[in-house]
């Protein structure tokens, strides 16, 4: 039987780890709060991220970090991004020498501007061969009630995306495999962005015209950094890109959207972090995400405005003004 540890038991780690159960895998989730293990092992559920939910019995929760790593195939990453480093240095000792790490983060890191799964590899000191990405429009109550969902496993080595495949293929979620990493991961990180840009245009009161735009543009500004740096275009029009950014920007399930339309209405940041229960990647990785671009000299006006928006307090009705008169280009550009 398939072993999978699963670091992190936020909505999606732990609606993810269903999936893995599901799929006939042996699954042992690592959370911090005891707890929060105790609710798990013997009520069968989540109440602080998925209450209500009944966990499968092919799921089980330590707070040991080695406990959960021992004998693991697979081992999954799904904290915070900006947490990762600091908390997969203390788990990498434990890992097993021959375990594929998965991540199922959706950012880029603060400083360094570096992906998820070059994290993984600096931290772990493993090959790029034996790190996972799962990506696409996964928006975790939905996977959690078993509701139709697609992803894509993207890994450079594809017998290793196919293995993970089949361990997280069921009846109700289905994985197709990329080689594309960079594309993958750009098309998840830069989705929460424009999800906070696209939620602030309803909180403002928009329409969908101008939500639509916005989505659109913004995956002309994906696809700009992802063919800067080695990406596939054809990513960008599947399930990690164009799938992931519709999701996102158009569900109240999504915490990202949600974040950016509190902000719309005019609640503060520190109003709306306030508010906001679980992490919304795109408030700290729209300053990377950038940052990103900068480094690869490209252009992303919507990933700007947002940082000036959350970051620099600028009304957004002055934003929207100055995105407006931006020069009118070619649509292609």
């Amino acid at each position: 039987m398939t072993r999978c540890a699963v670091f992190g038991t936020g909505s999606w780690g732990t609606a993810f780890a269903m999936v893995l159960a599901d799929a006939g895998c042996e699954v042992t989730l690592w959370a911090r709060r005891a707890a929060l293990v105790d609710a798990i092992n013997t009520g069968r559920t989540n109440p602080d991220y998925l209450p209500g939910v009944e966990l499968p019995e092919g799921v089980r929760a330590t707070t040991d970090p080695a406990e959960a790593a021992r004998g693991a195939d697979f081992t999954v990453l799904t904290v915070p991004s900006q947490t990762l480093r600091a908390n997969l240095a203390e788990w990498a000792p434990l890992l097993p020498s021959d375990t594929v790490l998965v991540s199922l983060m959706k950012g880029v890191e603060l400083g360094t501007a570096k992906r998820m799964s070059e994290v993984i590899e600096e931290v772990a000191k493993v090959p790029a061969e034996r790190v996972a990405v799962l990506t696409g429009p996964n928006l975790a109550k939905e996977v959690a009630a078993r509701q139709p969902a697609a992803a894509v496993v993207a890994c450079v080595d594809e017998d290793v995306a196919r293995r993970l495949q089949a361990a997280c293929h069921t009846a109700y979620f289905r994985p197709y495999t990329n080689t594309d990493v960079v594309g993958c991961e750009l098309g998840g990180a830069v989705k929460n962005v424009i999800a906070l840009a696209v939620g602030i245009a309803t909180g403002m009161g928009l329409g969908d015209n101008a939500k639509a735009s916005l989505i659109t543009r913004g995956l002309a500004e994906t696809t700009r950094l992802g063919l800067a740096m080695g990406a596939d275009a054809h990513t960008f029009a599947g399930l990690a890109g164009m799938g992931d950014l519709v999701a996102t920007c158009s569900s109240p399930l999504s915490r990202n959207n949600t974040f950016g339309t509190n902000l719309g209405r005019g609640m503060s940041l520190a109003e709306t972090i306030a508010v906001t229960k679980q992490t919304a990647e795109g408030v700290k990785s729209c300053e990377s995400v950038l940052d990103l671009a900068r480094r690869h000299g490209v252009d992303m006006p919507l990933t700007e405005t947002v940082v000036e928006i959350v970051h620099e307090g600028k009304p957004p009705l002055v934003a929207l003004k100055q995105l407006m008169s931006r020069s009118a280009k070619p649509e292609r550009h």
